[in-house]
């Protein structure tokens, strides 16, 4: 049993926007002279007519606490599983975390009769700390986990690697909230599972549908980047790395899994919802903050196809105005509301400029964020002063247009000043967008200057072939492989 995992930061911590360009992992390529069909004796875990020796490509952990009844038939299932459908060499980690019972003594057992088996031992429980110490030690290509019960049928773990391995995405989960889903669990954790996720998408803004299905993979070199950033430990862990996974723009794909409940299960639902809450507003405070490192998780300029402009076509323009507008109608009920507030203890220009002042603040805020992409805190202070700026312009059109309804009668309704005030903030809208893309938030239609060819390996210099000229018979060299990861 390995129990002798280094301490500290993984090997390989990539620094700002080090993360390489994605690519197919190599065909594997034939074994020299014997093959595990014509040698039975052949080392397990690879595919037929592979190099028995192969480095593993899929390291599945199986984190565990106390579990000693399920643990070997599990594994050995999964085993039997990846020997007959898995078309590359695998490991299986079992992590031990913090054992009482016999849990130790069998995973020490199934690493020595299953030659692909292996099994760490830690002192302290916690899935995530199981995860984190694992990954950070493995060296595969594509790292993955499940839960020990098996409660995902293991015929969509293929289908969850296989973009991992192709290169098409970042990370890959197990959904079962999708309609291509089947699942049988009771009412209380079907309706507690789909109110956290609902949590999820109103308070992070999470675009993906499961974040606790105990069924997810990332690959090697994003979850280095990844890990140095996650404090969890527990159960919020896997929600953490995919908030932050999505925040930096990373690709997550979702397979829709067939899925029957442990009704065995030790998970404390209470406890776990808790806790699972108080991390949801630790991740959102940071967010809000901009205090987390998010660009050193940016992939090098020419990966994503976005990156290539197109004549005529204004860069990040279309998803700009979608998050522009959508900021935009809720800064306007924000400032109706104020002014509403405002109106019923000073004059209108005064609650039309108190109201204006406040919501621009946080139209400026938002934009900053959610439009125009800028995160951290350099150079908030001037967004915000060119932002008022920008709302003297807006404040100019607003009272301009409530003058020149006083003038046109001395008793106009609430109802017309509201009416009056809507069409000049429309106009201003249009104006605001324009000055805040132009002049503004520049930097965010700058992009960075390429290092070299889009595919280049950026740690090293060395130029990577392109997606489609990946050799499909000659393994890669060895210092190519360990780079690629």
């Amino acid at each position: 049993m390995r129990t002798d995992i280094p301490p500290g930061p993984p090997r390989y911590l990539a620094p700002p926007g080090a993360l390489p360009a994605r690519q197919h992992l190599p065909a594997i390529p034939p074994a020299p002279a014997t093959s595990r069909d014509a040698d039975p004796k052949a080392a397990p875990g690879t595919a037929p007519g592979a190099d028995p020796g192969a480095a593993p490509v899929l390291d599945v952990t199986i984190p565990v606490h106390n579990e000693e009844r399920d643990l070997e038939p599990c594994v050995r299932r999964l085993h039997a599983h990846l020997l007959r459908t898995f078309p590359y060499p695998f490991r299986i980690t079992v992590a031990d975390n913090a054992s009482t019972d016999a849990t130790p003594e069998i995973a020490e057992r199934l690493a020595l009769s299953l030659p692909q088996v292996t099994a760490v031992r830690l002192d302290e429980k916690g899935r995530g700390r199981a995860l984190r110490t694992v990954w950070s030690a493995s060296t595969a290509p594509v790292l993955a986990y499940m839960d020990v019960d098996l409660s995902t049928d293991l015929n969509a773990l293929l289908p969850l690697v296989a973009p991992l391995i192709s290169g098409h995405s970042d990370l890959a989960i197990g959904t079962r909230l999708s309609r291509g889903s089947r699942v049988v669990r009771g009412p209380r954790r079907e309706l507690i599972s789909r109110a956290y996720n609902l949590v999820l998408r109103g308070s992070l803004a999470a675009r993906f549908s499961d974040a606790q299905c105990g069924f997810k993979a990332i690959r090697y070199e994003v979850a280095q980047a990844l890990l140095p950033l996650v404090e969890d430990t527990n159960w919020f862990f896997d929600t953490e790395l995919l908030i932050l996974a999505e925040r930096a723009g990373l690709r997550i794909h979702e397979v829709p899994v067939d899925w029957v409940d442990d009704p065995d299960s030790t998970v404390h639902l209470v406890r776990t919802a808790v806790e699972d809450l108080r991390g949801v507003w630790r991740v959102g405070r940071a967010l809000a903050a901009g205090s987390l490192p998010l660009d050193r998780l940016a992939r090098p300029f020419g990966d994503d196809p976005r990156d290539r402009a197109l004549p005529g076509v204004p860069r990040g323009l279309a998803r700009q105005l979608l998050g522009f507008c959508t900021v935009g109608v809720l800064s306007t009920l924000l400032y109706l509301l104020l002014y509403s507030g405002f109106r019923t203890v000073c004059g209108p220009q005064a609650a039309n400029a108190l109201a204006l002042l406040l919501s621009a603040l946080a139209n400026t805020a938002a934009n900053r964020r959610l439009t125009f992409g800028v995160r951290g805190r350099p150079g908030a202070v001037r967004h915000q002063a060119q932002g008022l700026v920008v709302f003297g312009i807006g404040l100019a059109l607003t009272s301009g247009s409530l003058a020149a309804l006083d003038a046109a009668g001395s008793h106009a309704s609430h109802s017309a000043e509201l009416a009056v005030l809507i069409a000049a903030n429309l106009a201003a809208t249009v104006l605001r967008f324009l000055l805040l893309r132009a002049w503004v938030f520049t930097e965010a239609r700058t992009p960075p200057p390429p290092t070299g060819h889009a595919h280049d390996d950026i740690r090293t210099g060395v130029p990577a072939p392109a997606h489609d000229d990946i050799p499909t018979g000659v393994p890669a060299p060895a210092h190519d492989r360990e780079s690629s990861r």
